[in-house]
């Protein structure tokens, strides 16, 4: 169960997507995740209006995103890397890598926090990408 269930009039990953825009000229390097930062709506399922000084919020202390585009070395073990940071999260391992459109948490401080086609995203080495969540509203 989410920490805070909210009204979500449309699927929150849909909206992710569909307001980034064109990102085909954005170009990551090496091992670098771009994340869209994620938005609450306004209203809990409880009732609850979160005001839009709350919400706005989101988009400098928010720390869950939706990964939009990664760097040709995201989650990648090089080989013969002794200590394994990932674990089976790699490359080599399709059904568990972290893929586009996975929600991620990370610590709001770890990444660089830069807008992208008006929206609020952040760049993260992928080492500070902390876990995958399968929706955004579980983290609080």
């Amino acid at each position: 169960m989410p920490a805070m269930e909210m009204v979500h009039e449309k699927d929150p990953r849909a909206v992710a997507w569909d307001s980034m825009g064109d990102i085909e000229g954005v170009e990551l390097f090496a091992n670098q995740v771009l994340v869209r930062i994620y938005e609450r709506p306004e209203k809990t399922k409880g009732g609850v209006i979160i005001t839009q000084t709350s919400r706005d919020e989101d988009k400098n202390q928010g720390k869950v995103g939706l990964v939009v585009k990664m760097g040709e070395y995201a989650f990648a073990t090089a080989p013969g890397d002794v200590d394994k940071w990932f674990g089976s999260i790699n490359a080599e391992n399709d059904e568990t890598t972290i893929h586009l459109g996975d929600w991620v948490y990370f610590r709001a401080s770890d990444g660089w926090a830069i807008q992208i086609n008006k929206q609020a995203c952040r760049i993260l080495d992928d080492v500070r990408v902390r876990g995958r969540v399968d929706h955004p509203d579980r983290i609080w």
